[in-house]
């Protein structure tokens, strides 16, 4: 999609680009961010390099950089596919029934429901262990994820990045956005290792303008210049909330592992100013994709962090901060136009 801009835009971003200038310097060695409304790219900014080498490739817009844990809101899409599509028949079904040779006393009571929303009561480890009975709290970690990429590996046949690449990626022609296994150089890499490219691994990378469109289909509905890639119905399930009725109050309300806005809670990511409805998912890099529906705008902040977090910082004030300066923006640019 093309770029808008115009001089009155810019300066109403330009408190956005200060932040970030601020959070590279403090983070990392590269950043980028990008701002679409209206179907269309409004506001984009590109700063520093792909690691600490002064010969490392300059951040710009082909940048693709690593998602880590925002790549499991691309796994709740192919969830919420499967549903549509009558794969998996009910988000309440036992997670056990659609897994092979499941431990069926550690999974018991445990639902789709419950692995979507970090309210599975299990913890990864060498072994899977049971810490709480599922939907009684809440814990994030990557036990519900690993088995929900095998559920999703056996409803439909093939592997995650398969079906992501088959429904999302061709018919958008997101071309910057994929699971790598190997360096390259558009590709801000972290220097891990990984086995393959088949969606298992948190080895998911994308452009900033790409992750933004990303958001903006889950904003739009499932239809993006002129393109409906699957029922909206796919799209408003997966950025809905879905956290279990009886979960305590104090607990965060996911959908299919968005963030969504809804009541406080101390663990939240999302800042107190954002709108009810308004979703968002982090990556441990500090790349973060924030979906604003009411205000038909999606804002995408990439970083590589690869500096250890300095004195005094703390990730939930700086994500929140993040949020929050995002709508301050959105208003102050929608009173510009």
């Amino acid at each position: 999609m093309p770029p808008r801009s115009d001089a009155s835009q810019a300066s109403a971003y330009r408190r956005l680009d200060d932040y970030m200038r601020g959070v590279k310097e403090e983070l990392a060695t590269g950043a980028a961010l990008c701002v679409v409304r209206g179907d269309a790219v409004v506001h984009e900014w590109y700063d520093g390099r792909a690691d600490s080498n002064p010969g490392s490739r300059p951040i710009d817009a082909d940048s693709q950089f690593h998602l880590a844990s925002i790549r499991k809101t691309y796994l709740g899409f192919a969830v919420s596919l499967a549903i549509e599509e009558g794969l998996i028949a009910s988000v309440d079904d036992l997670a056990a029934d659609y897994l092979e040779d499941a431990d069926r006393t550690l999974l018991k009571g445990t639902t789709i429901r419950h692995l979507l929303t970090h309210t599975h009561g299990l913890r990864p480890g060498s072994a899977i262990i049971r810490v709480f009975p599922a939907g009684t709290g809440w814990s994030y970690n990557n036990a519900g994820v690993n088995l929900l990429i095998r559920i999703v590996r056996r409803v439909f046949g093939r592997p995650l990045a398969e079906v992501l690449r088959e429904r999302v990626f061709r018919p958008l022609g997101f071309s910057r956005t994929d699971w790598r296994a190997e360096p390259a150089e558009r590709l801000v890499w972290m220097n891990e290792a990984y086995r393959g490219d088949r969606g298992d691994e948190a080895n998911l990378f994308a452009s900033a303008r790409e992750l933004a469109y990303w958001g903006y289909l889950h904003v739009r509905k499932g239809r993006i210049g002129g393109k409906q890639i699957a029922p909206a119905s796919v799209f408003e399930r997966a950025a809905s909330i879905a956290a279990p009725e009886e979960l305590p109050a104090d607990c965060p309300r996911n959908g299919f592992f968005w963030w969504v806005q809804d009541r406080a809670s101390a663990v939240s990511e999302l800042g107190p100013r954002l709108p009810r409805g308004a979703f968002q998912s982090l990556g441990v890099y500090g790349c973060a994709v924030l979906a604003i529906p009411s205000h038909d705008a999606v804002a995408v902040r990439m970083l590589n962090a690869f500096k250890p977090n300095p004195p005094g910082y703390e990730y939930l004030a700086d994500i929140r901060g993040f949020g929050d300066l995002v709508i301050e923006t959105l208003e102050y640019a929608s009173m510009k136009e």
